[in-house]
């Protein structure tokens, strides 16, 4: 296993085992609250990153693209499983959960999943550092298709 795995791996461990006390404390709403408000910075996170990088409609700057990358890392490594408690698959945070039931029946691939957004969201904060805007829209793909893997898996249609 590589460096950069290993790192992914041994962060969501640990954050799930600090995380996992205080959510146990957390209503079931409040988890769904919680990760969709982190899920939703997150997204408002990439998508300043798409306005500067990708699309051009805003102009470049690497400072706040830097700010971008540090928040979508922040969330990923935040211990976002533990939010996943039993009966979360249903339920209203701020609005209906669009979680998937078969997500808690695949342990192991959520699990890949999960070390892949961590370590494609660590690498981009790493490439934003940089402010090479050609690299910084190569990894911000690598962790839109990071994202798209567990929407496409775990995310039910509205």
């Amino acid at each position: 296993m590589n460096k950069r795995w290993s790192r992914a791996l041994l962060a969501a461990t640990l954050s799930l085992a600090v995380a996992g006390g205080a959510v146990a404390q957390m209503s079931v709403e409040n988890q769904i609250k919680t990760r969709q408000s982190a899920y939703t910075f997150a997204a408002w996170n990439m998508e300043n990153i798409r306005a500067q990088v990708i699309d051009g409609n805003v102009p470049f700057d690497p400072a706040q693209v830097q700010a971008a990358a540090n928040a979508i890392a922040a969330v990923a490594n935040s211990g976002m499983g533990a939010l996943y408690g039993p009966g979360t698959a249903q339920g209203i945070g701020w609005k209906q959960t669009r979680l998937d039931p078969k997500f808690f029946d695949e342990p192991e691939r959520v699990r890949d999943i999960a070390v892949r957004f961590i370590t494609e969201a660590n690498k981009l904060q790493e490439v934003a550092a940089t402010g090479d805007r050609r690299a910084i829209a190569r990894q911000f793909g690598e962790v839109g298709q990071a994202c798209r893997a567990c929407h496409t898996n775990y995310r039910l249609p509205e």
